[in-house]
């Protein structure tokens, strides 16, 4: 994990953290809830990811330099500038292949 941000390294301690609650009942509270709001961070995760590409590609840096970056194709970086998500892809995939098909 030394070389992820501090801040993945806490999301990660802060899962290892549910699991070393040894009640079942508490943990299963806690996991529940925690999964009840993630879809509000998972949102905002994908929201600031998006305002980042942009300004990295507003700094100069080619779609390619920020996938890279990213660890994705430069197309995908190029699609979270725009706000396509995953399932949004997929939807749009699934469409054309049934219409080619």
């Amino acid at each position: 994990m030394a070389d992820q941000p501090e801040e993945v390294t806490r999301l990660v301690e802060a899962i290892k953290a549910f699991e070393s609650i040894e009640d079942d009942e508490a943990c299963a509270v806690a996991v529940s809830q925690a999964l009840k709001d993630w879809p509000n961070h998972q949102v905002r995760l994908r929201e600031l990811r998006q305002q980042r590409v942009k300004a990295l590609k507003e700094q100069g840096k080619t779609w390619e330099e920020i996938g890279r970056l990213l660890g994705i194709s430069a197309a995908r970086a190029q699609q979270i500038a725009a706000g396509v998500s995953g399932a949004q892809r997929r939807k749009a995939e699934a469409a054309k292949k049934a219409e080619d098909g």
